[in-house]
């Protein structure tokens, strides 16, 4: 957090949350914050949320912490020799303490007037108690001078987090406006460069809660292009008199990339429910609506 005193704000036209800064620095216009705040309603919503899944980020980095499969470095005051230490992970929770901190104390100075005023608060001590204090500050944080930075600060602390817990880079695609009733936001999608084809999640600028997973991308593309880039066939038995049935044909290895399972799963799946199957060009393709009842099944068993 930067040094300096912060003022409650005036009324501001542009969002200043983390979501329309990485917008704009995209080449889209910023959105127009809500009233008597400095951020939209979802860079508002993405703020609390961000909050909320820190001390989760700050739990899982602290399993790493004894141990990873990522490059290791030596510190001094660390383990004893031999033994694994994840610099990464470390650094990434102190940021996470640090951070909070800062900002929980700031609330305190300028919302409780500091001194023995803030003293009669109980000062936040855990990340989970210095996370759910923020949030129950939000709003007011939301109308201050500093919304802009606290928003972008939590946003980076995230990202870190989760390039430690995951560190297989990520590559942010734009790929067309939401497609959620009256929602005016934009779909990005976090691609996986092992996976490229595929996403690992498709994400709505406007509201966190318009999100879809890898194994969703084939229905929410069929929402956003019309079928396009799907191989249609007509349905055997169709006589030609009616509109040919549009169907999907998936090949094992895209499935396996889409559901996050192993292939042999996937030709186990396609055996014991006995997909639908067509030949082309020397590879097996399965049918998408044999695929999707079995596996959304599956998710929905668990």
């Amino acid at each position: 957090m930067s040094q300096g005193t912060f003022r409650t704000t005036a009324v501001v036209t542009a969002c200043e949350g983390a979501g329309c800064r990485r917008q704009e620095a995209a080449g889209r216009a910023r959105r127009h914050a809500e009233q008597n705040t400095r951020l939209c309603s979802g860079c508002g919503h993405r703020f609390v949320a961000e909050l909320k899944a820190l001390p989760g980020l700050y739990e899982e980095c602290g399993t790493l912490l004894a141990g990873s499969d990522q490059p290791r470095e030596r510190t001094s005051g660390g383990p004893l020799p031999g033994m694994p230490f994840n610099t990464a992970a470390a650094e990434a929770r102190s940021s996470v303490v640090g951070v909070l901190r800062s900002w929980a104390a700031m609330v305190l100075d300028d919302r409780f007037g500091g001194g023995r005023h803030a003293a009669a608060i109980r000062t936040p001590g855990t990340v989970a108690e210095l996370a759910a204090f923020l949030v129950r500050h939000s709003d007011w944080l939301a109308a201050h001078d500093a919304a802009g930075e606290v928003s972008e600060e939590v946003a980076r602390l995230v990202r870190r987090a989760r390039r430690v817990i995951d560190p297989e880079p990520l590559r942010r695609v734009t790929i067309g406006a939401c497609t959620k009733p009256d929602c005016s936001g934009g779909l990005t999608a976090t691609v996986r460069p092992s996976h490229a084809r595929f996403p690992a999640e498709i994400t709505c600028d406007t509201d966190p809660a318009h999100r879809w997973l890898g194994h969703e991308w084939l229905q929410l593309s069929r929402l956003m292009a019309g079928q396009r880039g799907a191989e249609s066939v007509r349905e055997p038995g169709d006589s030609g008199n009616s509109p040919a049935e549009e169907v999907r044909w998936i090949a094992a290895g895209d499935i396996a990339a889409l559901w996050g399972i192993a292939p042999g799963s996937v030709y186990r799946h396609a055996s014991e429910h006995q997909w639908r199957r067509r030949s082309q060009g020397g590879r097996t393709y399965y049918h998408d609506a044999d695929v999707r009842t079995t596996l959304e099944g599956r998710r929905r068993s668990r």
